[in-house]
């Protein structure tokens, strides 16, 4: 009796470590986009075998009931319930074998719903150990779809400060809902809000509102929407019509009397475009020598009085009419020219004359560098080739060796000391400019030299040329 009294709690303790030796494991949550795949993990552990896995259910949570999904029996096999059917299945093919192995009874699940957010359950029943189970949260994601526009293609400029719609930004059956913010240089403001649609999506709008005018025209709007840490951007460009803004030009203040070549121009600015231009005189009828084209109203001929008075350009298009004056004056002689345009005249001869020195400057560094390279070529090729000069077979002699034109032959030393010549210099011809030239040379060292004597009827007589060059005697020559 106290045997069986021990025996007792010994063997509660057994069923107590077999129970909490085995488990289901699972993810917490899980989650897919719509139209994508996701598994659900689920693996029976079980530390204490041998256990027997009689079925395994994977059940669907909704509003607090189950509801069969996918059954798992090792003798009456693999069961996908409806609605699943086409989209779910066991991964594990050992599942479907004769002798099937259910510790392993993940399931897939093929083009996600939104319906398919839920809790699901996966249950294990075993023997002798009983029941085991475990849940996963699966959330499903909805990409939104980003849509911009203006809020009509054209808007038009209003004469008063009020703000209106000119774009809207859609993020469409989006889960989680996008936010959206705007990106622009624009000085208006935005307005959102939220609606949530029976699929459990939702849709978020941004209008952008501001005072529609000219000077918006043209400027880019840009809509940022952020899901998911994920960016989506688009961009419209505005597009704002008004009445044409109109300026004459043209007059200088300096139209005097037979000025020639003067014009009046009228110039708009408009969406749409300018459709009509009219010009107006209000002094009278409009002057014999204006003529209209279009935009541009041309004075024929030399400058009269009679073309001063008050000019009006009219420009219209389909939003209104802008109009410009301008008053031409006729003055007797041209008007001196003002500080403001005389300092402007000198700083243009400035600035010319600058770029003139510049472009000269740029010339001379060009070819100087230019010059420098061939020079440097010119030094390489004579280094290369060292020149071999013919030594000089006599020293120079002083100043008195040279010829002498104040010197007559008669002052010369005698000739017996010299080369003999074969010229007789006369003392009268001596004085003739134009001699012709020496050959062979100017002049010859004596042998004695700066011997002195006494003849003064010295005849010279020049060596005969080495080769085929004949003797040739001159009337006159100088000698030193």
């Amino acid at each position: 009796m106290m045997f069986m009294k021990l025996l007792l709690p010994l063997t509660s303790i057994v069923l107590i470590r077999g129970v909490h030796g085995q488990r289901v494991q699972m993810d917490s949550s899980k989650s897919g986009f719509v139209g994508s795949q996701v598994e659900l993990r689920c693996q029976f552990v079980n530390s204490n075998p041998p256990v027997k896995i009689s079925q395994v259910t994977w059940q669907k949570l909704v509003n607090g009931t189950k509801q069969n999904v996918a059954i798992a029996n090792p003798a009456l096999g693999v069961s996908v319930l409806s609605p699943f059917r086409e989209r779910v299945r066991f991964k594990n093919p050992a599942i479907r074998q004769r002798t099937p192995s259910l510790e392993d009874t993940t399931i897939v699940f093929n083009k996600l719903k939104l319906s398919d957010e839920s809790t699901y359950i996966c249950e294990y029943t075993t023997f002798p150990a009983g029941n085991r189970e475990n849940m996963v949260n699966l959330t499903v994601y909805a990409r939104p779809m980003i849509q911009m526009s203006l809020s009509t293609p054209s808007i038009v400029a209003g004469t008063k400060d009020l703000k209106m719609t000119v774009a809207t930004c859609v993020s469409a059956n989006g889960k989680p809902p996008s936010v959206i913010t705007w990106e622009t240089d624009l000085e208006g403001e935005s307005n959102t809000q939220e609606i949530r649609n029976p699929d459990g999506t939702v849709t978020v709008r941004s209008d952008y509102l501001v005072v529609p005018s000219r000077e918006i025209h043209q400027q880019l709007l840009t809509c940022v929407s952020t899901y998911n840490d994920e960016q989506y951007t688009d961009s419209v460009t505005l597009n704002i019509q008004y009445e044409p803004e109109v300026i004459v030009e043209g007059f200088d203040g300096n139209w005097y009397l037979n000025r020639e070549n003067v014009q009046l121009t009228c110039l708009a600015d408009a969406n749409p475009p300018i459709s009509l231009f009219q010009w107006r005189y209000l002094n009278g009828t409009m002057p014999s020598t204006a003529e209209l084209r279009d935009d541009v109203l041309i004075f024929k001929g030399p400058v009269t009085y009679d073309i001063a008075g008050t000019y009006i350009c009219d420009a219209s298009n389909s939003i209104g009419t802008g109009s410009a004056s301008v008053e031409v004056i006729v003055t007797e002689k041209p008007q001196p020219l003002s500080a403001a345009e005389r300092v402007m005249g000198v700083l243009g001869w400035v600035i010319a004359l600058g770029i003139i020195l510049s472009i000269a400057g740029t010339i001379y560094l060009v070819n100087k560098q230019q010059r420098h390279k061939h020079a440097g070529s010119d030094n390489d090729s004579n280094s290369s080739t060292p020149a071999h000069k013919k030594p000089s077979s006599s020293k120079k002699k002083a100043a008195d060796d040279f010829q002498s034109p104040g010197r007559f032959c008669d002052e010369l030393p005698n000739t017996a000391d010299y080369v003999s010549y074969r010229l007789a210099c006369n003392k009268e011809d001596y004085l003739e400019q134009n001699s012709p030239p020496i050959q062979p040379p100017l002049t010859f060292l004596p042998q004695n030299p700066y011997t002195q004597h006494g003849n003064q009827n010295a005849i010279f007589t020049y060596p005969t040329p080495p080769g085929p060059v004949s003797s040739y005697t001159f009337p006159k020559e100088q000698y030193v």
